[in-house]
């Protein structure tokens, strides 16, 4: 069995400054939006989302803000990514690191303080002697 990309929903307050934050600082292309129902999508790559509004949400129960991890194919993936999206001037917490628990990674928000979590797995790198 192939088990597909999830595709999260993502709760936003204003869709059209969301869609506009998701396109112009985080560089998603907007596949659709249905603004009268507070619905949009957004991808870009192999990653789509949905965009969510309050009223949108009311029936499901889904409150924000949420944490969306990317887990990108190497650090020089995460590097590009952190240059761009400071480029763009995207919300970003600081710049990419090495943590303890073997992630190379940076944090960004949007607007309505949902979180993206940037990282790759370095425990996937050959471990020498003295990284053991």
């Amino acid at each position: 069995m192939h088990f597909p990309s999830v595709c999260p929903e993502v709760p936003v307050t204003d869709m059209a400054a969301a869609l506009a934050y998701y396109r112009d600082q985080l560089g998603f292309s907007i596949n659709w939006s249905a603004e009268d129902i507070g619905l949009a999508c957004a991808s870009r790559g192999d990653t789509r989302i949905f965009l969510t509004t309050a009223e949108y949400r009311s029936d499901s129960g889904v409150r924000g803000p949420i944490l969306l991890w990317l887990n990108l194919d190497n650090r020089g993936e995460v590097d590009a990514l952190y240059r761009q999206w400071h480029a763009n001037g995207a919300t970003i917490e600081a710049p990419p690191e090495l943590q303890p628990y073997k992630l190379y990674e940076f944090f960004a928000r949007d607007p309505d303080g949902n979180h993206f979590r940037i990282f790759y797995d370095t425990a996937w790198e050959p471990q020498s002697d003295s990284q053991a």
